[in-house]
């Protein structure tokens, strides 16, 4: 008995161990159909795909980008023009004040006086030149008939004629004695927004001190100032007079990126350019004007300024992704030529424009530059070019087809 049941388990064992390897048998020979129905479907000896961009001139503005600081388009320091003690301030620091408007006052009791004290001469003076024309009236008739002796007639004539020269002096006393009073009113030059005072009720100030009492600043518009090498000034030149660009306007568009990083919302114009070069930093003073009707730029913010250099009709342009250094670090480009087969194109790029290159030479028009598959083109190996897609357009497409599912 015990015989009889090893026996069985060993030819139970032994069935199961044959039925094991007829399913392995199967699964891989099932395997190899699936791979030997894949494999037709493949052919090992078609060409890799790449995107390509096909090159066309493009009209591009150039711009540069430089530093810079705002700075009021008017500045006015206010300082006194008559020495004295200051009884009132009539304005409120950091408030916006009008041309003509009185900002401080300064005692004028002693002007007053000066004034009076010229008026007085003046009416003197216009009392004794009437006695003096009548004199003179009269002995003129006198020497006619030898009356008076024609000395006597010449030294009334000077007396009369020194008389009306006394009036003109006395009017000039009075006029610069009405200036003066008038000069302890200390008035706004200009409109604007004026700064702290530096000066109190009851201080002594001085005509033309060195120290301003305060610095009114007009805020609509601001001035900004940028700093531009003289060596990119030389290259642009040689670009315009290459023919590789083209003038901008006379008085060309300004753009301004503020401190934060925004942009502000609006344009300036270039207004000049200095003639000297700084021979410390050896560059040069752009100054553009924008307009500030919020009052957004404050003196002395750091800005970046975008200035339009020039135009450029038949700029070709490539997608940095495109291009590649060689070892000399020379720029080049893989093309697909006009038997579909991959040539490394040598090209000469003349600086960046967004993410893209501006190329002088080594490219033209119709030229295809591969962006994608860069890895499986090799020079001289066919390839089959499709349009390159960036990755930025491929999410709009899909909202598009699901909505054509719906």
């Amino acid at each position: 008995m015990k015989f009889a049941e090893v026996n069985t388990q060993t030819t139970c064992r032994a069935g199961m161990a044959a039925i094991l390897a007829v399913l392995a048998i199967g699964l891989t020979t099932s395997g190899c159909g699936k791979e030997s129905a894949a494999t037709p479907g493949k052919l090992p000896g078609s060409p890799a795909e790449v995107g390509v961009v096909v090159v066309q001139p493009q009209h591009v503005t150039l711009t540069t980008e430089l530093v810079g600081r705002t700075s009021a388009f008017l500045i006015a320091e206010v300082r006194p023009q008559v020495g004295g003690i200051v009884r009132k301030r009539l304005f409120t620091e950091g408030s916006d004040v009008k041309a003509g408007e009185v900002l401080y006052e300064i005692d004028p009791t002693s002007y007053q006086a000066a004034y009076n004290s010229a008026k007085a001469s003046l009416a003197r003076a216009d009392a004794n030149v009437i006695p003096a024309r009548l004199k003179a009236e009269r002995y003129k008739e006198l020497v006619k008939i030898n009356a008076v002796s024609q000395q006597e007639y010449d030294d009334v004539s000077a007396s009369f004629s020194q008389s009306e020269a006394d009036i003109e002096v006395a009017k000039a006393a009075l006029e610069t004695a009405r200036i003066n009073l008038a000069f302890t009113k200390v008035v706004a030059p200009i409109s604007g927004r004026i700064g702290r005072s530096t000066v109190t009720e009851g201080a002594l100030v001085t005509a033309s001190q060195t120290a301003a009492l305060a610095t009114i600043q007009q805020l609509d518009s601001m001035y900004v100032d940028v700093t531009q090498s003289s060596s990119e000034l030389l290259k642009l030149k040689q670009n315009l007079a290459a023919g590789l660009m083209k003038n901008a306007k006379a008085q060309a568009r300004v753009r301004l990126i503020l401190e934060d990083g925004s942009a502000y919302p609006l344009p300036g114009v270039l207004k000049f350019s200095e003639v000297t070069v700084d021979q410390s930093t050896g560059s040069i003073i752009l100054r553009a004007v924008f307009p500030n009707p919020k009052q957004t730029l404050l003196p002395g913010m750091f800005v970046r300024a975008v200035l339009e250099e020039g135009v450029n009709d038949h700029a070709i342009l490539v997608p940095q992704r495109g291009v590649s250094r060689n070892a000399k670090g020379d720029a080049m480009v893989m093309t697909v030529g006009a038997d579909d087969k991959v040539e490394v194109r040598p090209i000469n790029v003349a600086r960046t424009v967004g993410d893209n290159w501006l190329v002088s030479g080594g490219l033209q028009s119709g030229d295809r530059v591969i962006l994608e598959g860069l890895q499986k083109a090799r020079p001289g190996s066919p390839v089959k070019a499709v349009p390159f897609v960036s990755a930025s357009a491929a999410p709009s497409a899909a909202p598009a087809s699901t909505a054509g599912k719906k």
